[in-house]
């Protein structure tokens, strides 16, 4: 298995700050990036957590080098206080398909790479085939929308229904040949088939209720002054962990400019929550998939 870079893996373990003799999670294990980097900096304990039965042989190699200080978890992250039985001292969560899985075309995940459409991170359950061919057209549209944020998602999904009534659309070559005939792909510009790709993607696998699920997880395993960094690539992620670091901070979401403000006294979870951390501009010339990403941490309140 190809080695891949992780991203901003300095910054995690600046935040994460591995400590001898302590427990951590790599909720998204992925090529394992993360996880060796936190055996090599401290003699602690790692538990891994991933869906993917294709990760499992690179788990495996990593098992035979450190032993009892790396566990595997085979899950969704979602449910990772079901897989860790014991309190830790930080968790790491890596959001989004891994460059493992975007590089390997029979996955399905690349509009660059021509491969059945399948876009599942377990390799079980409902496919971006099934999405795709079976979903009314404003349900499509609806998901090409608000996971994807595509502004003419009415037009694609008005597209895709058109001809899937020719023919099933089978393959990723033809997902996006469809999607170029309603925006016009253009050198040098981003490819028009990008959010698409990512709303069925995010569909497919729950991505935003995992992250939410896992969030809350993650913190209720974390023992106090226990670190949890989240790295994400889109928007809608990146919201989504803000929201959950400030709501878990006792800050208050300002519901409407129009109404009164209302003093109600919230129990801090978490504090000293980071603002968004973007990776370096070596980093980004270095590594294409970091080009996007955020990193946000936070700390579990000692009162907790």
């Amino acid at each position: 298995m190809a080695k891949h870079i992780p991203v901003m893996l300095n910054e995690v373990l600046q935040a994460l700050n591995p400590t001898d003799g302590k427990v951590y999670v790599d909720a998204t294990f992925g090529n394992g990036g993360y996880t060796e980097a936190i055996l090599k900096s401290a003699d602690c304990k790692v538990i891994s957590v991933d869906r993917d039965p294709n990760v499992i042989k690179r788990a495996e190699e990593l098992k035979s080098i450190y032993g009892d200080r790396f566990n595997f978890k085979s899950g969704c992250f979602g449910n990772v206080a079901d897989l860790v039985e014991e309190k830790i001292d930080g968790i790491v969560f890596d959001i989004g398909v891994s460059s493992m899985q975007l590089d390997e075309a029979e996955r399905g995940f690349s509009y660059s790479k021509d491969a059945a459409l399948d876009m599942r991170m377990s390799c079980e359950g409902i496919s971006a085939y099934d999405i795709v061919n079976n979903t009314p057209e404003k349900e499509l549209a609806d998901i090409i929308y608000q996971y994807g944020e595509e502004r003419k998602s009415r037009q694609i999904a008005a597209k895709i229904c058109t001809e899937r009534k020719k023919a099933p659309i089978k393959t990723t070559k033809e997902l996006a040949e469809i999607i170029y005939q309603v925006i016009y792909k253009k050198p040098g510009q981003p490819d028009p088939a990008t959010r698409t790709f990512q709303a069925l993607r995010i569909a497919v696998n729950d991505e935003l209720g995992e992250l939410e699920r896992g969030l809350s997880q993650g913190l209720s395993i974390l023992k106090s002054g226990g670190k949890i960094v989240v790295v994400t690539f889109h928007s809608l992620e990146d919201r989504i962990v803000k929201n959950f670091f400030n709501q878990k901070a006792g800050k208050q979401a300002n519901v409407s400019r129009y109404m009164p403000a209302v003093n109600v006294s919230i129990k801090a979870e978490v504090e000293n929550c980071s603002k968004a951390i973007l990776p370096t501009k070596d980093e980004i010339e270095n590594n294409s998939r970091a080009h996007s990403a955020k990193m946000r941490y936070a700390t579990k309140t000692t009162e907790a």
